[in-house]
């Protein structure tokens, strides 16, 4: 993985940082991709950007001068499995997840049955298929209200909406269909959501919890609640006792095995309001801005984010 390119300084370690691609989150990945050029040591590795949407071709041709990728894209054509193939494909190593556990985890639907098969709680939900005959009156009879609708494909919250009655359910099932032909309807659980970072490979590391918590105006932590500035409070580590906080790690960490992750992962877990505990998803390529969940657990735990980025990307390389 040591091509010579002519006059490159071969001290440095050359990066490539792929952000943007196709999916519906390509500026949060653009803006996170900023930021870990910036945090990245230039005395001790060489950036280069690759653009998925552009620059696939590039990369292939680019394959053998790269000694480690950075992946910051999130959503399909990123965070599910496709382009860890490719890297696979040209032996560049990755940070993170390979294919297998990042297209489960990336299925929310897989990753809820894998989670069940582990013993791991989670809120009952079913799965709809684009041009199924579609009955909410059965769905609420079956599921209760309210419900949470999402696609089985999609990241940061873009398509979930929240039912109250079966005008709602048939109106967000419909949105949700716009993002993808495969949708989720589940339980509505209310409580304290709480993010729990996992970093490793064979050994694996809980971090510090994270308490989200939206502003009063938003529903539930939506795109615009994850991204608009001072939209939500994130404490860590989250307040909860340390019984609750050894648990949430100790399903963090099952939830990473069950799902056949590597290298880190985060997953976010409601704390109902009788204490239950219920896992929604795992993020194989969690936010990347200094500000971002993980990031912020991890410089609770020691390792501020030139630091982290440095450790993940050893990770990528053993």
């Amino acid at each position: 993985m040591m091509g010579e390119g002519v006059g490159e300084d071969r001290t440095k370690t050359v990066v490539a940082l792929l952000a943007g691609g196709r999916s519906g989150e390509r500026e949060v990945s653009l803006k996170g991709a900023a930021g870990v050029e910036q945090a990245l040591d230039p005395s001790k590795f060489e950036v280069r950007r690759y653009d998925p949407a552009t620059d696939l071709a590039r990369l292939a041709s680019e394959a053998l001068e790269i000694d480690v990728a950075f992946i910051l894209l999130h959503g399909r054509y990123g965070e599910d499995g496709t382009v860890q193939g490719f890297l696979d494909l040209l032996d560049i190593p990755y940070q993170g997840s390979g294919v297998l556990g990042s297209a489960m985890a990336m299925d929310k639907h897989v990753a809820k049955t894998l989670y069940r098969l582990h013993g791991l709680p989670v809120a009952d939900w079913e799965l709809l298929q684009f041009g199924e005959d579609l009955d909410c009156d059965g769905l609420t009879a079956r599921l209760g209200l309210p419900l949470v609708i999402k696609p089985v494909r999609e990241g940061s919250s873009l398509g979930m909406t929240i039912a109250h009655n079966t005008q709602e359910l048939a109106a967000g099932i419909d949105k949700a269909f716009s993002h993808d032909s495969r949708v989720m309807v589940e339980v509505f659980v209310r409580g304290r959501e709480i993010t729990a970072g996992v970093i490793g490979n064979s050994e694996l590391v809980p971090l510090p919890l994270v308490e989200i918590i939206p502003g009063k105006e938003f529903a539930f932590f939506d795109y615009t609640a994850k991204y608009q500035m001072g939209a939500s409070t994130e404490i860590c580590p989250a307040p909860v006792p340390l019984e609750v906080t050894l648990q949430i790690q100790a399903y963090a960490l099952a939830a990473h095995r069950a799902l056949e992750l590597r290298g880190y992962s985060r997953t976010d877990m409601i704390l109902a309001e009788d204490g239950a505990l219920y896992l929604l998803e795992t993020n194989t390529i969690p936010g990347m801005t200094p500000t971002s969940l993980l990031p912020q657990a991890a410089a609770v735990h020691g390792l501020k984010f030139p630091a982290l980025l440095e450790r993940l990307l050893e990770l990528a390389r053993e």
